[in-house]
């Protein structure tokens, strides 16, 4: 990768970690009492989103600081898993992949694999 390639993947990196950095996320999960069930039933629904926005935002960020370091450190496009070179087009595509494209298949492969079935039913485990 040359370092005009890096540069623009660093500033791109900068970029979406500035734009994904949530605001004030305690308001969008704040319990607020409500008078009746269907309010109450609402309410919980539209939590449950904001809580899975904010963990898929947090896990955004975790890999754009990642993929910041390493640049940094002079590992940035080397697959963690294998340790093979990315391809340069998927590190312009997705600046924070860590993975190569098959280690990546590989992974959500297995990801998969491991989910209960009731995930796929749309059934939630209990808490």
């Amino acid at each position: 990768m040359t370092k005009a390639d890096l540069e623009f993947c660093r500033k791109t990196l900068e970029a979406c970690l500035k734009n994904t950095v949530p605001g004030d996320a305690g308001e969008s999960i704040r319990v607020n009492p409500v008078a009746d069930l269907a309010d109450m039933t609402r309410e919980a629904a539209e939590r449950d989103l904001a809580i899975e926005l904010l963990d898929r935002d947090s896990a955004l960020v975790r890999r754009l600081r990642s993929a910041l370091d390493r640049i940094q450190d002079g590992s940035y496009g080397i697959c963690l898993e294998c340790g093979e070179e990315i391809a340069p087009r998927r590190l312009k595509a997705m600046p924070w992949a860590e993975l190569c494209l098959r280690c990546q298949e590989r992974a959500e492969v297995a990801a998969v694999r491991s989910r209960p079935v009731s995930a796929y039913l749309g059934f939630r485990r209990a808490a």
